[in-house]
């Protein structure tokens, strides 16, 4: 009821010719500077890179300088270029070196084929609803990126 007479009192005075003049008048367009981090969720998450929810294969292939037997296919949650979320089935404590593949790109018969190799550590452990499994955030040591297509030379002219 206040803006009814609130508008009245601009008619009266001139400020507002009309109504209608007062509805379709278009406010500025706010800008901001810089994003605020808060109001898209940024401030709780720690991470310093965004993390991609891709399931990637994943091998481990070696855990605290010991190579794996036969390593295991796993599947990545979340992957970011500092590091990577996944789940196996063991415990491994926080600060273990690991080494492990991703395989980013998949193609049959070695035709643009990348995979990814790092040396990572483990930077947290979180227990999960499956029996005997659990989940593991690394962080990225070194990283070697592996392509099986070749790039054609050029034949000089």
């Amino acid at each position: 009821m206040g803006a009814i007479s609130n508008l009245k009192r601009q008619l009266s005075s001139g400020m507002v010719s009309s109504p209608v003049e007062k509805i379709h008048e278009v406010p500025p367009a706010r800008k901001f500077m810089r994003v605020p981090t808060h109001a898209i969720g940024v401030a709780e998450d720690r991470r310093r890179c965004p993390r991609a929810c891709l399931c990637l294969p994943l091998q481990l292939t070696s855990i605290d300088g010991r190579a794996e037997a036969v390593p295991v296919t796993l599947v990545t949650k979340n992957i970011s270029s500092t590091g990577i979320y996944f789940l196996a089935p063991r415990v491994i404590e926080p600060g273990t070196a690991i080494e492990l593949e991703v395989a980013l790109i998949e193609r049959p018969l070695g035709r643009g084929s990348v995979r990814l190799r790092t040396a990572a550590h483990v930077v947290r452990m979180d227990w999960c609803e499956v029996p005997g499994w659990s989940g593991f955030a690394a962080s990225f040591d070194d990283i070697d990126f592996q392509r099986d297509d070749r790039i054609p030379l050029t034949e000089p002219h």
